[in-house]
C-alpha cells in the first residue's frame, strides 16, 4: 500500500514539474515566493477545494469549474494538435461527462439531500480526466457506454432519422 502511495505521489510530482502543463509556471512562482515544495502547495489546494465543496458557498459552481474548465482548455489544445490520440481521449471524456450530466438531471432531488455530493462529484470528474491507465472516462466508456451504444445504435439511428423527417415535414408546412 505504501508503495502505491509513493508511486501516485511521484506521478503527481512529475506532472507538477512537467513544463508542458499550464499549472507548472504558477506553481513554480508560488514555490519560489513562499518556499514550500509544489507538491505540498498542490495537496493544500486540493484539501482547500475539498473543504469548500463540503462546507462552502457555490460548491456546485466550484465542482463544475473543475469538471469543465480544464477539460475544455485541454480539449482545445487537443483539437489544435496534430495527434489523434489526445482527440480521442478528450472526446471520450465529453461523452462520459454528457452521459453523467443527463443522469444527474434525473437524480437532482436526491443530490440536494446528500451533503458530500459536490465533493464526490468533483473527485469523480477528476478521475474521469486523470492521465493514467485507470482513467475513469475510458473505463466507463468501454464497460458501460460503448456496449449499450453498439447494442442499440441501429434503433437510435432509426429514431434520429424519423426525427429528421418529421422536422423536415414540419418546416415544409410552415413555409
Amino acid at each position: 500500500m505504501a508503495g502505491r502511495v509513493n508511486e501516485i505521489k511521484e506521478q503527481i510530482d512529475r506532472s507538477l514539474h512537467d513544463k508542458s502543463k499550464p499549472w507548472t509556471g504558477p506553481l513554480a512562482m508560488l514555490e519560489q515566493k513562499i518556499g514550500v515544495d509544489r507538491i505540498y502547495i498542490f495537496i493544500g489546494t486540493v484539501a482547500l477545494i475539498a473543504l469548500w465543496l463540503v462546507f462552502g458557498f457555490a460548491a456546485q459552481l466550484v465542482c463544475n469549474v473543475v469538471g469543465f474548465a480544464y477539460p475544455a482548455y485541454i480539449s482545445i489544445k487537443a483539437i489544435e494538435s496534430s495527434s489523434k490520440d489526445d482527440d480521442t481521449k478528450w472526446l471520450t471524456y465529453w461523452v462520459v461527462y454528457a452521459t453523467f450530466s443527463i443522469l444527474e438531471f434525473f437524480a437532482d432531488t436526491i443530490v440536494g439531500w446528500f451533503p458530500l455530493y459536490w465533493l464526490l462529484k468533483c473527485i469523480f470528474m477528476v478521475w474521469l480526466m486523470i492521465p493514467t491507465n485507470f482513467n475513469g472516462s475510458v473505463l466507463i466508456y468501454k464497460k458501460l457506454i460503448r456496449p449499450y451504444f453498439l447494442k442499440h445504435s441501429s434503433k437510435i439511428d432509426e429514431t434520429v432519422e424519423q426525427i429528421k423527417k418529421s422536422t423536415a415535414k414540419l418546416l415544409e408546412k410552415e413555409n
